[in-house]
């Protein structure tokens, strides 16, 4: 079985067992942690596709981990100025173990 979450503005095809990283979400490391917003599961019966979500669907996880993401660098030059402006980022995230997908 699978699913289709939605988190974090984006979508993340998800099976039990395995681990995730999204957008950093506010909770503890090791706690449970429920993704209500399900577009769509997948059985051996068929598929489930919501409108826009599957209705009593939910997706448990447990929070492994929080970190933050590579750095990425923005680079802004103003040409015939001789002036630029160097600044970075790193996005805060959060990794996820799926423990069950309910349909």
């Amino acid at each position: 079985m699978y699913a289709i979450v939605e988190t974090g503005g984006k979508q993340y095809r998800v099976v039990e067992g395995a681990k995730i990283t999204v957008e950093k979400l506010t909770a503890d490391a090791g706690s449970q942690v429920a993704l209500e917003k399900v577009l769509l599961v997948g059985e051996e019966g068929g598929l489930k596709v919501g409108a826009p979500y599957v209705e009593g669907a939910k997706v448990t996880c447990e929070v492994v981990e929080h970190l933050r993401g590579p750095k990425v660098i923005v680079f802004h030059k103003w040409r015939r100025n001789d002036s630029h402006k160097k600044t970075g980022h790193r996005q805060d995230l959060t990794t996820l173990k799926i423990t069950s997908i309910q349909a």
